[in-house]
């Protein structure tokens, strides 16, 4: 049985604080929303480091869901106005979602 893909998951993880911006220019570009996770970074030590002594760095991760046909306009939504294309700021990414129940946004 072949699966038919419906949308798509997409993860954007950013510097603590971030979320917020994240979630208002997925609405914008036509999301219904994201989950927001906190989770710690695993960067290199030896950019991490505050008095000598390493930091785990505070991330934000957003989970949002939404039709196939939205996906390229909420990534470039989510890349423009958080400006993930300075070094570290963060990073969107996609994946196929073949079956979703309990959301009326796809």
């Amino acid at each position: 049985m072949t699966e038919k893909q419906c949308g798509a998951l997409i993860v954007t993880i950013v510097n603590r604080g971030f979320s917020e911006e994240v979630v208002e220019a997925s609405k914008e570009a036509g999301a219904g929303g994201g989950t927001i996770v906190h989770g710690l970074g695993s960067g290199s030590a030896a950019d991490a480091k505050l008095f000598g002594v390493a930091i785990m760095p505070e991330k934000d991760i957003v989970l949002t869901v939404v039709a196939e046909e939205k996906k390229h306009a909420v990534m470039a939504a989510i890349h423009e106005k958080v400006g993930l294309n300075e070094k570290g700021k963060g990073i969107v990414f996609s994946l196929p979602v073949n079956d979703v129940v309990g959301t009326k946004n796809l």
